[in-house]
């Protein structure tokens, strides 16, 4: 009983240190510990849980990751509803809200005014109860939202519990949102894998929250900024009061500045109208709101809108100019991307000569023709990109845009296989994938070579020094000394950086390989189940598809990938060079279970994921579908459809007595 209680002490105070050293980085960002530091924290709690999982509790800080996932939301009625705001467009807007708000109030009332920045995400509801986070939910419709908590648990900016004596019941309000870099990082992984990338951080942020497998929200780099409360909000004076209250309980608030007058506003707003990229994160706008609690309780609301609140909105960056030609860039998966020669024009202060057409498709469908006066906007205020061409500005001299049957890199044959929006070159051996391939592999998220830059691999491809990336582990500091810009201890600093690489875990190289639809996540999965040679010499599309969240389509790529000669000479050289093609750890490669797979399904006595820990320790894999390949089916009280399937199978179905005996 004694190490019982030791172990239950032991996880608190691991659970109370994350919790804190989480706020110290995603709220205050002012970390005090290193992330290996923090590492070492989470894992130890996490194998403390893991042998004792009837100790791990909801709002534990492991439990971010994502639950089972949901067959649909159901719907939450708000205790306060979620009003939309009145927007200005104009400064002079501001001035009359203002005369407005003043001509309610009364001659002997002055408004103070709180100015915060209007975050282009998806508006949600935190509710606490106790101080503890019990639900989340979706702004809706503004009376009636969606339940999203098991979502945004896993975002890290939202506290499992507050600090400071909050009060019984608590409904913080704010927007979800990802920063333009993570949008940016994410979509770059995304066409490298051959997959649809998302137009906006606000489509990414809302298609994120409302995946019903909260797993997938879990990998996606949400944050959290809050700017209101509902339901125990009546207990704060003032608006930039609560927001000060919010921060002390542990909340990330959105910045917030308080003005005597309108005129502090006004210019407050064109302020941020000018500054609106050196956020890093997408704005649409300016919020003003009334102080006063009291002030806005007497001003009340109209319609679906309070009188106390206006957003100011800014004008969309956009402009007009003349598309002068379309060029073809090949990317490192050989995907032809289209590409607008542009006469150049400024938008927000941008010169912008180039933009996006994404694919042969998205030419076609807006009608787009070289010659065109076109409109280009600013997606998320970043990518430029041709929205629509002004067709009654036309004079005939304008022609089709016609996607090449040859690359334009190496000319051999490209293709589009059915079905798909992406034309590619299928050539191995071009030399625009071999440098784009080198640039991704040298990568932070790849193999994280210091030193080894996009502009740098160009050089160096360009110099003949490296054709492909088993080159990059031969390059020696004698050869580069002699270059521009490098010297001894530079030249020696790369040098140990390519070296350094060797270490990196088997993961990390199968996704800097750049197999299509391979990413960072779905490496670690493949990574855990099979190691380099499995993949070269025996692993098979059934026996991929099997490991949750890969796919049969997803699994076909990286069977064609391994089974081509060229392919197969640079993953040869390459473990030859000493890099790791080991099998993740963690993940038995014998066992009693090894090479089986279960299905689990049903009412068990302890939570799943012990079962999926046990079966994975054991050398077995979960999946979640019972097929002709599924080896056992644990099955506990109504186990439904899955246990009917197994019968029809003649599946074993194993009870936990069952399956406790197969693991010894």
């Amino acid at each position: 009983m004694t190490e019982k209680r030791d172990v239950r002490g032991r996880i608190e105070a691991l659970r109370e240190q994350v919790r804190y050293h989480n706020r110290r980085y995603h709220i205050e960002d002012a970390p005090e510990i290193s992330d290996p530091e923090y590492d070492a924290l989470v894992g130890e709690l996490e194998a403390l849980e893991a042998e004792h999982p009837e100790l791990v509790t909801p709002d534990s800080p492991t439990q971010r990751v994502g639950g089972e996932p949901m067959e649909g939301f159901e719907e939450i009625r708000h205790a306060v509803p979620m009003l939309s705001l009145a927007n200005a467009r104009r400064t002079e807007d501001l001035r009359e809200w203002d005369a407005r708000v003043r001509r309610l109030l009364g001659e002997d009332e002055e408004p103070r005014y709180v100015t915060e920045l209007k975050i282009d995400g998806l508006a949600v509801s935190l509710r606490y109860e106790g101080g503890r986070l019990v639900r989340g939910a979706t702004r809706g419709n503004g009376t009636v939202g969606e339940d999203v908590s098991a979502q945004l648990r896993t975002i890290r900016s939202v506290p499992d519990r507050l600090d400071d004596d909050p009060p019984a019941v608590l409904e913080p309000r704010g927007e979800a949102y990802i920063a333009l870099a993570d949008f940016e990082r994410l979509n770059e992984e995304l066409e490298a894998e051959g997959k649809k990338t998302f137009a906006n951080p606000r489509n990414l942020a809302a298609g994120s929250i409302r995946q019903l497998d909260p797993k997938v929200t879990a990998r996606r780099p949400l944050t959290i900024l809050l700017y209101g409360v509902g339901e125990g909000g009546e207990i704060f004076e003032s608006h930039s009061g609560m927001l000060a209250a919010l921060k002390g309980y542990g909340l990330r608030v959105n910045p917030y500045e308080v003005h005597e007058g309108i005129e502090s506003v006004v210019a407050e707003c064109e302020r941020w109208a000018r500054e609106r990229e050196s956020v890093g994160y997408q704005i649409d706008g300016v919020v003003v709101k009334v102080d006063s609690r009291e002030q806005q309780l007497a001003l009340g609301s109209v319609a679906k809108s309070p009188r106390w609140a206006i957003a100011y909105k800014f004008e969309p960056l956009a402009g007009r100019t003349k598309l002068l030609d379309i060029i073809i860039n090949v990317g490192r998966t050989g995907a032809l991307t289209p590409q607008a020669v542009l006469e150049p024009v400024n938008v927000g202060g941008v010169t912008i000569s180039k933009a996006t057409l994404h694919n042969e498709d998205y030419v076609r469908e807006k009608g787009i023709l070289i010659g065109d006066t076109v409109v280009i906007e600013r997606a998320g205020d970043v990518i430029p990109q041709v929205v629509k061409a002004i067709v009654e500005d036309r004079n005939g001299g304008e022609r089709e845009f016609v996607m090449p049957s040859r690359c334009p890199v190496c000319d051999e044959p490209v293709s589009r296989p059915p079905g798909e929006a992406v034309t590619r070159c299928v050539n191995a051996r071009c030399p625009a994938l071999a440098l784009e391939h080198i640039i991704h592999w040298a990568s932070k998220s790849a193999m994280d070579i210091d030193g080894l830059g996009e502009k740098l691999a160009r050089r160096l491809f360009d110099l003949g020094l490296i054709k492909d990336v088993a080159d990059v582990y031969e390059l020696q500091a004698e050869q580069l000394v002699p270059l521009e810009g490098f010297g001894e201890k530079s030249a020696e600093n790369l040098v140990r950086a390519i070296e350094k690489s060797k270490e990196q875990p088997f993961s990390r190289v199968l996704y800097a390989l750049g197999v299509r639809h391979v990413g960072s996540v779905t490496a670690e999965l493949v990574a855990s189940r099979f190691s380099g040679e499995d993949l070269m010499q025996s692993a098979t599309v059934e026996g991929l598809a099997e490991i949750k969240g890969v796919g049969e389509v997803v699994a076909r790529a990286i069977v064609e990938y391994f089974s081509l000669e060229d392919n197969q000479n640079l993953v040869g050289r390459l473990m030859e060079i000493g890099l790791n093609f080991e099998r993740e750890a963690g993940r038995p490669a014998d066992g009693p279970l090894a090479g089986k797979r279960v299905v689990i399904t049903g009412t068990l006595e302890r939570p799943r994921s012990f079962y999926v820990e046990q079966l994975e320790g054991a050398g077995g894999t979960f999946t979640s579908s019972v097929s002709k390949n599924t080896d056992y089916v644990l099955a506990g009280e109504e186990a439904g459809s899955k246990l009917e399937r197994a019968r029809e199978l003649d599946v074993p179905v194993l009870d936990e007595a069952g399956f406790e005996e197969l693991l010894s």
